[in-house]
């Protein structure tokens, strides 16, 4: 089964969180695919992720880039993985594909919006009851993460 990760913000935005995950995804050599809510969502990401740190940029690209399949990170807003991704991200609330085929499935959800609150739980109980190995991270005071489940 795959091993499902819920990252709940409550410190930080997704625009601080997600391009540190995003590293350390492919320090390990994964390849990812990022699904978004919505093709606006996604194409904010797409220029936030080229311009996140002054020296240095996560490689990456989307649909409208070409080369889907060559793209260590790829963004979507759809259930597409072209790139063969082990890891798929779930960012504003996208509605999960079927996660059986990754390694790794993770969920990151902004507290103040109570409805991606409400969803994430609602997906933790499903994919609990179809048997993924779970884990809940939330940010502590300090902005790290601390495993809660």
């Amino acid at each position: 089964m795959t091993d499902v990760l819920f990252y709940h913000l409550t410190r930080q935005p997704l625009e601080q969180v997600l391009p540190g995950l995003l590293e350390t995804c492919l320090q390990r050599d994964w390849r990812v695919v990022v699904q978004t809510g919505s093709r606006e969502r996604r194409d904010a990401l797409d220029s936030l992720l080229w311009t996140y740190r002054e020296d240095s940029f996560l490689p990456h690209g989307t649909a409208a880039d070409g080369h889907e399949a060559e793209q260590p990170v790829f963004l979507t807003d759809g259930p597409d993985n072209p790139n063969a991704a082990n890891v798929r991200f779930l960012v504003d609330r996208a509605a999960p594909p079927d996660l059986s085929p990754y390694e790794r499935g993770v969920f990151l959800f902004d507290d103040s919006d109570p409805d991606a609150v409400a969803e994430a739980r609602g997906h933790w109980k499903a994919l609990k009851a179809a048997g993924h190995a779970l884990t809940y991270w939330q940010q502590s005071e300090s902005g790290r993460w601390e495993k809660k489940a």
